[in-house]
């Protein structure tokens, strides 16, 4: 799916606008996302995605009535508009700054509070996505890379289920960046809730510890994150497997934009030359 192939999806949904209320492409991931009037709309890759629409929406209906700050939806339901799956959310106010280290450790403190909601959340499958990314990659990675990054899959899922964890496993956001916190006049809020699961504590707290080792997070931005937080998760003995674990999804999936972006490509081939080599502080570039 491109940009173009989003648009017609949400023109047969009815939302595609005209003129100046054109939608606005936000982000182009896993899902295309756009404003469109008070609204924001999610658009995502493929029919299978449509499960775990609905949990999004399941998730966000949960956190209002926990009174965490998050994103809210529009509409109760996805819609699946010609093989793709569509949520409808509201649109946030404009943020008054961007969030900071310490505005996302505030959401996640009440957040791994939080006991287990009414309905069923998986595990963090951190690994896997990975096939389907590099599916989606087809013929524009090298095959012996694909076939590197499912070896390294298959060995850290084992080492991924042999942990031991520091802290109560519970819910967990499953992708804990800055990027997904909001900061309007009301304070901070958490989007992107697709990846909310329940596992271990440490799945967000790895996030940044990688981010600052790989992505160029200043030491004194990882440490308001931890002071706000109250734990470094690099103090954990199981932190080198779940970090590397993390490392392998986010090859496979820069993997999938590479058919359409060499820069994608290039980002691909960096993140595995640095594992093939076992150089833990080679720069990664956000994508």
């Amino acid at each position: 799916m491109d940009e173009a192939r989003a648009r017609d999806v949400l023109a047969e949904a009815g939302l595609a606008g005209t003129g100046a209320d054109r939608p606005e492409l936000l982000a182009f991931g896993e899902n295309a996302v756009f404003a469109t009037g008070g609204l924001v709309v999610k658009v995502g890759r493929e029919a299978g995605l449509l499960a775990r629409a609905e949990r999004e929406l399941a998730v966000a209906g949960w956190l209002a009535d926990a009174g965490i700050p998050a994103v809210r939806a529009a509409e109760p339901k996805p819609r699946l508009v010609d093989g793709h799956p569509l949520t409808v959310w509201h649109r946030l106010p404009e943020p008054v700054r961007p969030a900071g280290p310490e505005d996302l450790a505030a959401l996640l403190r009440p957040l791994h509070a939080l006991p287990a909601p009414p309905f069923v959340l998986p595990a963090r499958d951190l690994l896997g996505g990975v096939e389907r990314w590099l599916r989606l990659a087809g013929a524009a990675v090298d095959p012996e890379d694909a076939a590197y990054l499912r070896a390294r899959r298959d060995a850290y899922a084992d080492e991924v289920r042999a942990l031991t964890p520091h802290l109560p496993p519970g819910p967990v956001h499953g992708d804990a960046l800055p990027r997904n916190v909001h900061v309007g006049p009301d304070g901070p809020v958490l989007v992107d809730l697709e990846t909310v699961s329940s596992d271990l504590r440490e799945h967000d707290l790895v996030v940044m510890a990688l981010s600052r080792d790989r992505y160029g997070m200043p030491a004194a931005s990882y440490r308001a994150f931890t002071d706000a937080y109250g734990w470094d998760v690099r103090a954990w003995e199981g932190c080198a497997v779940l970090r590397g674990a993390r490392e392998t999804a986010s090859c496979a999936w820069v993997a999938q934009h590479a058919p359409a972006n060499p820069k994608a490509l290039a980002e691909f081939r960096r993140r595995v030359a640095s594992l093939r080599e076992g150089d833990a502080e080679a720069r990664w570039h956000p994508f």
